[in-house]
């Protein structure tokens, strides 16, 4: 007597006489795909989803809907609360929050599952990835823009021209540029603007996990393959076919981890831990690092063939100081964007603070402008931004052109010897500074240091440990 289906197991009359791994058929799908409980619990997602939330199935099932995409359409607003099994389906625009607390714009299906007694027997969510399409929103298609990038000095509009003729390709792409500079942006601007944009965009930071952890999240690996490994795991290299996969802080990928990319660079087969067996796979990839890479070639800590074979296009970003009438444009852009999110009736800077603002060196960058602009709007109470606005560690920096630091809105004159121009902070001793800053803001809260920051949370932690930062 033959048993029913599973969850595991599909079958369609006049394909196969052999069961069909349901898995095998709605991972081939293109499109992001869950299959829900009549609870709303997490049954099954699809590989495209895997990728677009930034976690397993494994890992999501049986837990609420909402906890893991974390869309502004769940809640009271939930649609499946008012459709029942007669219900057609339908759609609805917001967005959600993957694992790395990014809010990603997305179109959602919503349609009931019936079964053959027509009984509610769940729900199926289907997610459609809608940041290409507001990338290319006229109304976000200022002068000076390409897509969230912003700038109109040379050096940006000539990577603005580059940039669509790359993305056609399937070259690798390495992007270099000091921290902060919008290397991130700058790879998913590449892949939403090429053939490959309805795949996925898999990001791994390279820095972010211990060698033995990192193989396994880019290779995948089969069940057995170590202690605790109870399932087979698909690994971002996987979950990234038909996509591209981005991989960040490329200067801190291990020796032996080069190895094998540079292998899949050859071939393009990869082999999960605990196989024998190759698995094909058309994968893009970017990689990204603010390290010195030829210098770390010299020291025996980076392959030269690796180098050689990323380094197929390369793409310089520009430092912050570099980048002639940029800040101007950047801080208005930023100051019109912190004004509406948090509904404030901001009108501008001050005469001194723009001043201050234009000839500030900025080490940490465009990421650095935005933590500044979104303080000080925080904190600003009128409708102009004053010097007292600004985070108090700008002011501890040295000036190169004057003694005399005049009318910062403190209390005192900030005056400066020349032995104090000779102490000013180093990029890093800023950066312990800003991480303390924002961690008193939030009171300890990590999650919400790093929101406030504009990092994500396994950034933070990584600097943390640098730096020595216990709490």
């Amino acid at each position: 007597m033959k048993q029913a289906p599973t969850l595991g197991q599909l079958f369609v009359q006049g394909l196969s006489p052999h069961p069909i791994p349901f898995s095998h058929l709605i991972n081939r799908i293109p499109f992001s795909v869950a299959l829900l409980d009549t609870s709303k619990r997490v049954v099954f997602m699809n590989r495209s989803l895997e990728a677009l939330a930034g976690i397993s199935s494994l890992e999501a099932r049986g837990i609420a809907c909402r906890h893991i995409l974390r869309s502004n359409v769940c809640g009271a607003s939930c649609p499946l609360e008012s459709m029942h099994v007669d219900t057609e389906p339908i759609c609805r625009e917001g967005d959600i929050i993957d694992r790395n607390r990014e809010r990603i714009p997305v179109r959602v299906s919503f349609a009931p599952l019936v079964d053959i007694q027509g009984n509610l027997a769940g729900w199926l969510e289907c997610f459609e990835d809608l940041r290409a399409t507001q990338a290319q929103d006229p109304l976000r298609n200022e002068a000076y823009t390409f897509g969230p990038l912003i700038g109109r000095s040379p050096q940006m509009e000539h990577l603005f021209q580059m940039v669509p003729g790359i993305a056609q390709t399937d070259s690798s792409v390495l992007i270099t540029g000091e921290t902060g500079t919008g290397k991130d942006i700058l790879a998913e601007m590449i892949h939403q603007h090429s053939a490959r944009s309805k795949g996925s965009f898999v990001k791994v930071n390279c820095g972010a996990l211990p060698e033995t952890l990192l193989e396994s999240e880019l290779f995948g690996h089969r069940k057995g393959a170590f202690t605790g490994a109870t399932e087979n795991k698909p690994g971002r290299f996987k979950l990234a076919h038909n996509g591209t996969l981005f991989l960040t802080e490329i200067g801190d990928l291990p020796l032996s981890l080069q190895v094998k990319l540079l292998s899949f660079l050859d071939d393009h087969v990869i082999y999960p831990l605990g196989s024998t067996k190759g698995v094909y796979l058309d994968v893009r990839i970017i990689a990204a690092t603010h390290r010195e890479l030829q210098a770390m070639v010299q020291e025996g800590k980076f392959r030269q063939d690796l180098l050689f074979r990323l380094n197929v296009v390369r793409l310089q970003l520009p430092p912050l100081r570099e980048r002639e009438g940029d800040i101007q444009l950047l801080l208005q852009h930023f100051l019109d964007l912190f004004t509406e999110k948090f509904q404030k009736d901001i009108r501008g800077f001050s005469r001194e603070s723009r001043q201050f603002l234009l000839q500030y060196p900025y080490p940490g960058n465009v990421r650095e402008l935005r933590n500044i602009v979104e303080f000080a709007v925080n904190i600003c109470t009128g409708n102009t931004i004053e010097m007292r606005h600004l985070p108090a560690y700008m002011f501890e920096q040295s000036t190169e052109q004057t003694g005399v630091v005049e009318g910062l809105g403190r209390d005192q004159t900030t005056t400066q010897t020349e032995s104090e121009k000779t102490t000013a902070l180093s990029w890093p001793d800023m950066e312990q500074q800003m991480i303390l800053e924002a961690l008193y803001k939030a009171k300890g809260r990590k999650s919400k240091a790093a929101e406030i920051l504009g990092w994500g949370r396994s950034t933070l932690w990584r600097k943390m440990k640098q730096y020595g930062i216990d709490k």
